[in-house]
C-alpha cells in the first residue's frame, strides 16, 4: 500500500484531533466521514476538505476510495462496526474502549483473522514521548523486577458534557473507568510488558454525575433526558501471575486537591520510574546518603512520531510494528470486565 485513505466513522470532538493528526502524515489523508447528525459530518469534512460525505455507515463501508477505518462512536456500537468494515475489506484502527465485553472483542478478533483485515485500539497515551523513554528503559530490565505499579488519573470536575451517551451504561458499558481508566491501564501493562492478570477486584462509585454535578465540558454530543448510570470514580487490585500488582484508580469527580493529576508510577528493584513527566528514581551506592531523581530521561523513542495514526499508517504502508496489538487490548477488556463484575458481587474475580 502506498498511500493510506481514511474513513471517520463519527464526526465527534475527538475526531477533530484525529483528523488533524492524519492530515500531517505525508502519505495518509481523510477522504470520508459518517455520522447520523448530518450537519456535525458537514463540519468536520469543511474543515478537513473531506470528500466524501454520509449519513450511513453502510454507504461508507461501501465507498471504494476508503482503506481504512477510524471509529469514534458511543461505545455500544464499537465492536459492530469494526466487523462490518472489516467484513467490507476495510483496515480498522478503533477508539477506545475495545468493546462492550470480552465476548464482543473477541469476535472482533476472530473477523479480523478470518478477513486478513489489520485491526488496532488507538491507545494514544502508549505513543507519548515521556512514556517511550520509560518504557525503553524499562524494556532494558535496568528497573530490575517491576513487583508494583499504581496508575490513576483523577479529575476534580471532568465528566464529559452530561445528558449525553458517555453517562448512560446502555450506550457506553462504562463512565470514568472505560473513559480516562482505561488509558492508564493499558498503559500500565504496556510499560510495565506485563499482560498476565490473574485476579482483579474492584468497586465503582456513582455519587456527581447522578445528582447532575462534576460536568467538565467535554463533547459536542447532543444532550437528552439519558440517566446518568455509570461510574464516576473506580478504583481496583490487579494480580499478575507473576506476583507483581497494579493499583488502578480513577475519577470523574471527587472532591480533590488538584483539579486533573494522572500518572503511572512503576516500583521496581533497581530503580523507579514515573511517566508524567519521565522521571527515574534510583541510588547507585546502597550505602551512600545521596539519592537520584533523574528528570531528565535520557532515552529515546521507540516511534519518533508519537502518533497512533502515523504508526497504523506507517504498519499498512511499510510494515511499522504496531504498538497495539489486539491479543494486549482483549486482556484489558477482561480487565475491566473483571473490574464490573467484582463491583456487582463485591468478591475478586479470577481471570
Amino acid at each position: 500500500m502506498k498511500e493510506v485513505r481514511f474513513g471517520f466513522i463519527g464526526s465527534g470532538k475527538i475526531s477533530q484531533y484525529s483528523a488533524e493528526s492524519i492530515q500531517k502524515h505525508n502519505k495518509a489523508s481523510v477522504v470520508a466521514v459518517q455520522d447520523l447528525n448530518k450537519e456535525r459530518a458537514d463540519e468536520l469534512a469543511d474543515k478537513f476538505d473531506i470528500k466524501h460525505r454520509f449519513t450511513d455507515s453502510a454507504d461508507l463501508f461501501a465507498c471504494p476510495d476508503v482503506d481504512a477505518v477510524y471509529i469514534a462512536v458511543p461505545n455500544k456500537f464499537h465492536a459492530s462496526l469494526a466487523t462490518e468494515a472489516m467484513k467490507a475489506g476495510k483496515h480498522v484502527i478503533l477508539e477506545k474502549p475495545f468493546a462492550m465485553s470480552t465476548a464482543e472483542a473477541e469476535e472482533v478478533i476472530r473477523v479480523s483473522k478470518e478477513t486478513g483485515r489489520v485491526f488496532s485500539v488507538g491507545m494514544n497515551q502508549r505513543f507519548n514521548e515521556d512514556s517511550q523513554k520509560i518504557k525503553a528503559i524499562a524494556d532494558t530490565g535496568a528497573l530490575g523486577e517491576i513487583y508494583y505499579a499504581k496508575a490513576y488519573w483523577f479529575r476534580r470536575e471532568g465528566i464529559p458534557k452530561l445528558g449525553t451517551w458517555f453517562g448512560n451504561k446502555a450506550l457506553a458499558g462504562a463512565g470514568a473507568i472505560n473513559d480516562i481508566g482505561v488509558h492508564l491501564l493499558d498503559l500500565c501493562l504496556h510499560t510495565m510488558g506485563n499482560f498476565d492478570p490473574v485476579s482483579v477486584f474492584g468497586t465503582t462509585y456513582t455519587k456527581f454525575g447522578n445528582r447532575g454535578l462534576g460536568e467538565g465540558g467535554w463533547g459536542i454530543s447532543d444532550a437528552t433526558e439519558t440517566t446518568f448510570d455509570v461510574d464516576d470514580l473506580a478504583t481496583a487490585m490487579i494480580k499478575m501471575r507473576n506476583g507483581a500488582t497494579i493499583c488502578l484508580e480513577v475519577s470523574w469527580a471527587a472532591h480533590i486537591k488538584d483539579s486533573n493529576r494522572m500518572d503511572v508510577e512503576l516500583f521496581g528493584t533497581e530503580m523507579g520510574a514515573s511517566l508524567y513527566p519521565s522521571k527515574l528514581y534510583k541510588r547507585n551506592d546502597p550505602h551512600n546518603a545521596d539519592y537520584q531523581v533523574i528528570d531528565k530521561v535520557a532515552a529515546k523513542p521507540a516511534l519518533e512520531h508519537c502518533d497512533r495514526f502515523h504508526n497504523f499508517a506507517n504498519h499498512l504502508i511499510d510494515g511499522e510494528p504496531l504498538l497495539v496489538t489486539a491479543d494486549e487490548a482483549l486482556v484489558v477488556q477482561k480487565i475491566l470486565d473483571a473490574v464490573a463484575e467484582s463491583t456487582r458481587t463485591g468478591k475478586s474475580v479470577d481471570l
